[in-house]
C-alpha cells in the first residue's frame, strides 16, 4: 500500500514534476535522468507497471479506493500534473532563457549532466566486464545519437503516435532525450512548440466559451495532432514502464551501467558551445509557425578561453554540478534524520 504523505511531500512531489517536464521539453536533457537524481525514478517506473489489467479490473468494477492505492495514483497525479503545468509555465520560461541566454542554459545543463554521472556512479558498486562493457555501449549509442541528422517533418497521424511512443522514452530512460529524439524525427516543433501553442489557445477559448475553432481545419488539424500524440505517449509510458521494471528487477547494475554510458555519451547533445544549423530547402529558410528559423542540428566548437563569456559559462558548467552535489547531500542528510 503507497505510504502517507504530509502536505510537504505532495508539494514537493508536484515541484519535481515541474523540474521533470521542463527537462522533457529541452532538447539534450532527459526527464528520465532527472527523476533518477532527484529520487523518484524506480517509484516512478514501479507506479507505471501497476497500470495494467488487474488495474482496469478494480476500476471497471468500480472499487476506485482500491484502484487509487493499488496504482500508486496520488504520487501519479502529483508527478504528471507537474509535469503538464510545466508546458505551459516553467517550459516557456526555459525558451525565453534559451532563446536570449543560449549559453548558460546550456552551460548549467551540461554541469547538471556532468553532476547526475557522479551522482549515479556513485550508486554503482559492480565493475565486472559484463557492466563495463555496458558502460561502453551506452557511451556508443549516447554518441552515435549525438550526431545523427534530423528527417523531415511528418505529420501522419501514426507516425505522430509513434512520436509519443518514442518521446516519452525522456521520462522512462535516463540519459535518452524525448525531445531531441523528436529533433532526429524531425517533428520537434510541430509537436512541442506549434501544437503546443495550439492548445494553449484552444484551452482559453473552452473556458472563455468560444467554440469557433470547431470550424477552423487547421485548429481541428492540431487537435487531432495532440490527440495522437498524447495517446502515442499514453501508451508509451505504460508499455516501456512495464519492461523496464521488468529489467531493472533482474539485471539492476547491468541497465545502472547502461545508463552510466548513455547518460556520459550524451554529453554532446548539451555540448554549451555549439552554432545552430537552419534547415534550407527551395532557396529559403524554413520557418515555423512563430516565423523562427528551423534548427536542423548543430555544429559543435571548443571555446575561445580568452572570452569573459566563456568563463561565465564555466561559472554555470560549475552551477550545474554544484545543484546536484547539493541534491546529493540534501538526499544524504534527509535520510539520516529519518
Amino acid at each position: 500500500m503507497p505510504k502517507e504523505r504530509t502536505s510537504s511531500d505532495k508539494f514537493f512531489l508536484f515541484v519535481k514534476g515541474l523540474a521533470m517536464g521542463g527537462a522533457n521539453k529541452v532538447p539534450g536533457v532527459s526527464g528520465g535522468t532527472v527523476a533518477f537524481v532527484i529520487g523518484f525514478y524506480e517509484e516512478l517506473i514501479y507506479s507505471l507497471q501497476k497500470v495494467n489489467g488487474k488495474a482496469f479490473k478494480l476500476l471497471l468494477n468500480g472499487r476506485f479506493k482500491s484502484f487509487f492505492q493499488y496504482t500508486n495514483a496520488q504520487f501519479l497525479l502529483l508527478i504528471f500534473g507537474g509535469s503538464i503545468f510545466s508546458y505551459f509555465s516553467v517550459s516557456l520560461l526555459l525558451d525565453y532563457l534559451i532563446r536570449n541566454y543560449e549559453l548558460y542554459v546550456w552551460s548549467t545543463f551540461f554541469g547538471m549532466i556532468i553532476g547526475s554521472i557522479y551522482y549515479i556512479s556513485k550508486q554503482f558498486n559492480n565493475w565486472s566486464f559484463k557492466n563495463i562493457i555496458g558502460i561502453v555501449v551506452g557511451i556508443s549509442l549516447g554518441v552515435a545519437i549525438s550526431f545523427m541528422s534530423p528527417a523531415k517533418e511528418n505529420d501522419n497521424l501514426w507516425f505522430v503516435f509513434f512520436c509519443g511512443i518514442i518521446g516519452v522514452s525522456g521520462m522512462t530512460l535516463p540519459g535518452l532525450s524525448g525531445s531531441f529524439i523528436l529533433i532526429l524525427l524531425g517533428n520537434y516543433v510541430l509537436l512541442l512548440v506549434d501544437s503546443v501553442n495550439m492548445l494553449y489557445k484552444t484551452i482559453i477559448d473552452v473556458f472563455s466559451g468560444n467554440f469557433d475553432f470547431l470550424q477552423d481545419p487547421v485548429r481541428v488539424r492540431y487537435l487531432k495532432i495532440v490527440a495522437s500524440f498524447g495517446a502515442g505517449s499514453a501508451f508509451g509510458l505504460v508499455v516501456t514502464s512495464q519492461i523496464l521494471g521488468y529489467v531493472l528487477k533482474r539485471w539492476h547494475q547491468l541497465v545502472t551501467a547502461l545508463i552510466i554510458g548513455f547518460i556520459s555519451g550524451s554529453l554532446g547533445i548539451v555540448w554549451p558551445w555549439k552554432r545552430e544549423i537552419y534547415k534550407f530547402e527551395n532557396g529559403k529558410y524554413l520557418l515555423d509557425s512563430a516565423g523562427q528559423k528551423v534548427v536542423e542540428n548543430y555544429k559543435r566548437y571548443l571555446p575561445d578561453v580568452s572570452d569573459l563569456q566563456t568563463w561565465t559559462a564555466i561559472v554555470f558548467i560549475l552551477l550545474g554540478i554544484g545543484v546536484l552535489l547539493w541534491i546529493d547531500y540534501y538526499g544524504r542528510k534527509s535520510k539520516k534524520d529519518a
